[in-house]
């Protein structure tokens, strides 16, 4: 048992640096090189950063251990709530949750917290019926991030973002570098993929075998997945803040990869592990 151990925290932690040093940085140098906004480059970073959630609710959805992902999912969403506030504290950018926008968004961040938690309390299983619903909350979620941004983002911000995105317009034009970011994040996927095949593994043996708890083997994915968020939360802002007047965007960005992180892990995520259990089940 203690080699399996060993062998679960070194692929969470494989997972973890890939995602941390080269997928996440990657997306990011490839979303400046196109010239992308500040909430546009957050929905990116969600979605990289979710890329941990993603392999290890796979891993443990075909080993049959769906209280894994559950748990997994939750509290990752609960410890990325935590380390985004964490964030915005330590920069001092608590006054940014003046802005409506950014008020709506992690108003919907703490329903992704909610939701399963009442699904958890009400005894409703995770089963295939649910996840039409998820589908649907997934896109309203999104439409209501979109127009919070169009109807509440104040128009000076609006006109800064605009002049950054102008300054770095020249970008577009460095197709070598474009092309060199896409290559490193099809070879990351690749390695991704074999490291979350093999973590697949050791979940069945250390759940099946061990009679490990599928809930404590869940809250640890949940931390270990949670780290590259902490990363992005305190690096958009940092990013941003060259100009004090910049610190909004910073805000932007890291709010954006939040929600979209938690939205992606509880609804599409979630989604897809239950239709891995469901359908393609490597153990009964």
């Amino acid at each position: 048992m203690f080699f399996e151990l060993i062998k679960f925290f070194v692929y969470c932690a494989l997972i973890v640096i890939l995602s941390k040093y080269v997928l996440v940085p990657n997306l990011r140098k490839l979303a400046e090189a196109l010239s992308l906004k500040a909430k546009t480059v957050g929905n990116i970073s969600g979605l990289a950063t979710s890329m941990p959630e993603f392999l290890t609710i796979v891993a443990s959805s075909f080993n049959g251990l769906i209280d894994t992902s559950i748990i997994n999912i939750l509290s990752s969403n609960i410890i990325n709530v935590i380390q985004y506030v964490a964030s915005i504290v330590l920069n001092k950018n608590i006054q940014s949750f003046k802005n409506q926008a950014i008020k709506v968004d992690f108003i919907l961040v703490i329903f992704t917290i909610i939701i399963p938690i009442l699904f958890i309390f009400l005894n409703i299983e995770a089963n295939i019926e649910i996840v039409p619903l998820f589908i649907i909350l997934y896109f309203f979620f999104m439409f209501l991030n979109s127009n919070a941004h169009n109807l509440y983002l104040k128009n000076e911000d609006l006109i800064l973002e605009n002049q950054i995105q102008a300054e770095g317009k020249w970008r577009r034009n460095n197709k070598s570098k474009i092309i060199k970011y896409v290559i490193y994040l099809i070879l990351t996927g690749v390695f991704l993929f074999i490291i979350g095949n093999a973590l697949g593994n050791t979940l069945n043996v250390l759940c099946n075998d061990f009679n490990v708890s599928q809930t404590i083997v869940g809250v640890l994915l949940g931390g270990i997945t949670s780290i590259p968020e902490l990363i992005t939360f305190l690096e958009s802002q940092k990013h941003h803040k060259k100009l004090e007047k910049q610190n909004i965007l910073g805000v932007v960005e890291a709010t954006n990869n939040l929600l979209t992180s938690n939205v992606l892990n509880l609804f599409i995520i979630q989604s897809v592990g239950i239709l891995l259990c469901k359908f393609f089940p490597l153990t009964l």
